[in-house]
Parts: structure tokens; C-alpha cells; sequence
């Protein structure tokens, strides 16, 4: 597991690496190694520079062609010669175990692509032990494929020279193939066991969810760093942990919120991030279990984020693939103190100027009409938080009459 965790005591410096293709041109490029970026600064890394190319799709044998890691090579051998040590490179799509082992014998530094990044943030913030039980799984499948680099690190290391495979691969090769089927039946055996304990996990939860009464879910979904924990701790009284970092909630938390002597049960979940693999999204089926079981989704989208809308499709997309996309919802713009307009004639050559907008502005805009309910709010600085509480008062006073027609003592105070 210690194959791609960055130490969080002394911050290594990174490398990014991302192609430019047909179906993702440079400025989806760039919001991605953005993004990747912010996952590095997650993680403890500090990014010190970007590759990009110009690809029709990423070469099976090295990501990128000859020519550019021959590039990166030779940056990472001139910050060597300068004393400034690259402690890593991070590629913005997953790698296979081939395109691995050739980039990291060409370049001989820590290579990691975006799952195990991902992965290692996951580690860092894992808390509970359904949590950690979920990315241990999610570890172990990741690894599993890639087992045969993992022990082309030791056969380098028997040559006795430290670089290259040389003559000591041959000598380790008989007892290194064992070794790998040997570890590769232990890894199996784990993940036979972790998913016996997320099965286990997951009867306890239902069993839970059961017991917690004649109640609507509410359900925080949306992208990761969106504000969701901020709005659970400002709607529910609550103290999830919330922090301006890429998933730094992992577990879901529920809680019992009360509008108008309304009950319901509010549950913030994880956040969807561009790219997951869907190993990750199985391992983590207990957590996002919330989403499914809920009767209401409410989708917090950060306003302010240049590329909330591809965000928008992100967390639809991922929605729809656990089979939720035509659960009853509503749109949250949070972060309004923090967006700002555009304003500039067509043909006006002077600079565009950025000046916030009014909340009766937004209100007019198209994003108000993504939604039969579309709010706007900053849970941070508590704007508009009455009218959020008013509409969600309704829309799960209608959902629990709907379905539970009989228990309407709830409403006798407002009939």
C-alpha cells in the first residue's frame, strides 16, 4: 500500500502530465491538470510544472510519445543537477501496469497516475472503519493488475547496481514468478474478506436505515469541495468536518434535522470528482447506498468554480450510473458571495470587468430554470439559508405525504 502514499510530513514536489485530444481540447486539459493539481495539494505534493501533448489518444506503451517523456526526462535531470529533486510525476488518467513500468524505468522517479492519487487521499481521510475497510478494498483491486512492477522494483534492486534490470533479473526470476502468484492469491484472499466485512457493514446499515422511522432522506449530493458538509453543519447543527481540500469527507454522516416541527433525516455523502474509476464507485456501495435510499437529492453546485457546469454533468452522470438519476431533486448554488459576472458589450474593446451579482439577478439568470427548485445561497457567509429551509420544508412535507398518507398528524398544526 506504501507503493504511491506521499508522506504528509515533508511535501514532495510533482510533476503533471496530460494529453490534449479530440474529445478533450486544451482548455479541458487545463481544468483537469487544475484540478489534478489540487488533488497533488490534497495529497501534501507541491506542483512544479506541466507537460502536455498533442495526441490522438495515449500510447499504450508510455502515456505520452517518445519524444515528450524524453522531454520530461531531461527536466527532471536538469532540477536534479540544480538540487531541486522531483519526488514524483502524476499522470491525469489511470495507467496500466505496462505503461507504469516503462515510464518509471525511463525516468526513475515515483510514478502516479490519477486513481492512486486519488486512493491516497482517500487513505489520508478515511476515519471510520467502514471507511478504511472501503478504500483498503478499493487499494487491493487497484493493485492487484499491477503486481508484476511491484516486483520488477525488487529484481532491479537484486542487480546490486540500483538502475537498470541488468544481470540480476535473470537470477530472481524463477523465485520472483512464485512470489507473485503467492501474493497475488493473498491479495485475492483480502478482498474476499474486505468484501465479506462491507457485506456485513452494509446489513448493519440497512438494518439502521430501517429502524430510523417513518422519515424522508435528504441527500447532499455534488462534487467534491462544493460546500456540502458547510450546509450540513449550518441546516442540521451538526460538526462535520469541512475544509477547502478535494474530498475531505469520506464517511456519510446522518442527521436528524426538524423545520416547522417537520422531522427528516439529512445525510452528506461523498463527492463525485471527474475521471473515478468504477472500482472506486464499488467499493464505496455502502456509503453512496445514502444516495440510493434517498427520496430526495438535493445537488450543491459550486457557483464560483469556473467549470461548474462539466460539474453539473459529472454528478448526473455518476447519479445516473447508481441508478438515481429520476429521483426527486433540487439544485443548491452555493458560494454566491464568491461568483462573479461577466459584463461586456460585443463590440467594447476594453478589458471585461468582473462585479458581483444580486440574488434577484441570479434569479433571472438560465440556472435558475435547471430546476423545478433552484436556490442560491452561501452556506459560508448564511445568505438566503431562510428561503432554502422554506423550500425544503415543502418539497419533503409533499414527499412524506405522498408516502406515508396516513401519519399526517405531523401537519394537524397547519391544516
Amino acid at each position: 500500500m506504501k507503493e504511491f502514499v506521499i508522506s504528509e510530513a515533508k511535501a514532495e514536489t510533482a510533476v503533471l502530465v496530460g494529453l490534449v485530444t479530440k474529445e478533450q481540447d486544451e482548455a479541458k486539459t487545463k481544468e483537469y491538470l487544475d484540478e489534478l493539481e489540487f488533488l497533488a495539494d490534497t495529497a501534501g505534493a507541491v506542483t512544479v510544472k506541466r507537460f502536455t501533448q498533442k495526441a490522438a489518444g495515449p500510447s499504450s506503451v508510455t502515456y505520452v510519445g517518445s519524444g515528450k517523456l524524453a522531454e520530461i526526462k531531461k527536466y527532471i535531470e536538469d532540477e536534479e543537477e540544480a538540487e531541486r529533486e522531483v519526488g514524483m510525476v502524476i499522470f491525469d488518467d489511470e495507467l496500466t501496469a505496462k505503461q507504469m513500468r516503462n515510464i518509471e524505468k525511463e525516468l526513475k522517479v515515483k510514478i502516479l497516475d490519477r486513481t492512486s492519487l486519488i486512493l491516497d487521499i482517500f487513505a489520508m481521510r478515511a476515519q471510520t472503519a467502514e471507511a478504511k475497510t472501503q478504500v483498503e478494498l478499493a487499494q487491493h483491486r487497484y493493485m492487484l493488475p499491477r503486481l508484476q512492477r511491484l516486483w520488477t522494483h525488487l529484481e532491479r534492486q537484486g542487480g546490486g547496481s540500483g538502475g537498470g534490470g541488468g544481470k540480476g533479473t535473470v537470477g530472481l526470476r524463477g523465485p520472483g514468478e512464485t512470489q507473485l502468484e503467492m501474493d497475488r492469491r493473498i491479495i485475492l484472499q483480502r478482498i474476499t474478506l474486505l468484501k465479506q466485512r462491507l457485506a456485513e457493514i452494509d446489513r448493519q446499515k440497512t438494518t439502521q436505515r430501517k429502524n430510523r422511522g417513518r422519515m424522508i432522506r435528504v441527500a447532499l449530493v455534488g462534487y467534491t469541495n462544493v460546500g456540502k458538509s458547510t450546509m450540513m453543519n449550518l441546516l442540521a447543527k451538526s460538526e462535520v468536518f469541512a475544509e477547502n481540500k478535494l474530498f475531505a469527507t469520506l464517511d456519510t454522516t446522518v442527521r436528524k434535522m426538524v423545520i416547522d416541527n417537520l422531522p427528516f433525516l439529512l445525510a452528506d455523502t461523498v463527492g463525485f470528482i471527474r475521471k473515478l474509476p468504477t472500482d472506486l464507485v464499488d467499493s464505496f456501495k455502502s456509503t453512496l447506498d445514502e444516495v440510493r435510499e434517498a427520496d430526495l437529492l438535493v445537488h450543491v453546485v459550486d457557483i464560483s468554480h469556473p467549470d461548474f457546469e462539466e460539474q453539473i454533468r459529472v454528478v448526473e452522470k455518476t447519479l445516473g450510473e447508481l441508478g438515481c438519476a429520476d429521483k426527486p431533486s433540487m439544485i443548491v448554488f452555493n458560494k454566491i458571495d464568491a461568483y462573479t459576472w461577466v459584463e461586456k458589450e460585443p463590440d467594447d474593446l476594453t478589458p471585461p470587468t468582473k462585479e458581483n451579482i444580486t440574488l434577484d439577478e441570479l434569479r433571472k439568470t438560465w440556472m435558475a430554470k435547471m430546476n423545478d427548485s433552484c436556490l442560491f445561497i452561501s452556506a459560508r457567509e448564511k445568505q438566503n439559508i431562510d428561503e432554502l429551509r422554506d423550500v425544503l420544508y415543502k418539497r419533503v412535507r409533499e414527499l412524506h405525504v405522498q408516502k406515508y398518507p396516513y401519519n399526517d398528524f405531523l401537519y394537524q398544526d397547519y391544516e
